[in-house]
């Protein structure tokens, strides 16, 4: 039996040396993949609100102006800071139909999630992250 201990000797220590870089990519990767998740998450949450917030307006330039508002709060509340600042893109065309046919608001809010504190070799320093979000106008609205 003591044959078999002299052999198996340091054999932990080649397999830390082999496992090691790999239980590190993984953990690195799922702090990677998590953060984009959460970005993504933050981003949807924007979108719905802003386009709520746009819907329910009574005129297209207020809708415009209340999305962008509600988008950015919904982002300060989420705890997001997208590298450049997000980018709102209100399409409020649908306030040009008349009467009581069904119109929609869309909006879509881009934002680049910054890796810059994470910084390793091969990894991208930004990762763009992109929502839309689409809300029926409110046709029984008061109009102007």
């Amino acid at each position: 039996m003591s044959w078999l201990r002299r052999r198996d000797r340091g054999s932990v220590s080649v397999e830390m040396a082999v496992m090691a870089p790999a239980f590190a990519m993984l953990l690195f990767s799922s702090i990677w993949y998590g953060r984009i998740a959460i970005a993504a998450n933050a981003i949807d949450a924007a979108a719905h609100d802003a386009a709520r917030a746009a819907s329910i307006s009574r005129t297209q330039a207020a809708a415009e102006t209340n999305a962008r508002n509600a988008a950015l709060q919904t982002l300060q509340q989420q705890g997001l800071n997208c590298a450049g600042g997000p980018v709102v893109d209100p399409d409020t065309s649908g306030f040009n139909q008349g009467g009581v046919d069904l119109a929609f608001v869309s909006v879509t809010i881009t934002c680049d999630v910054s890796f810059t504190d994470i910084a390793f070799p091969g990894v991208p320093q930004t990762w763009q992250v992109e929502s839309t979000f689409v809300s029926p106008i409110d046709v029984f609205r008061e109009r102007p």
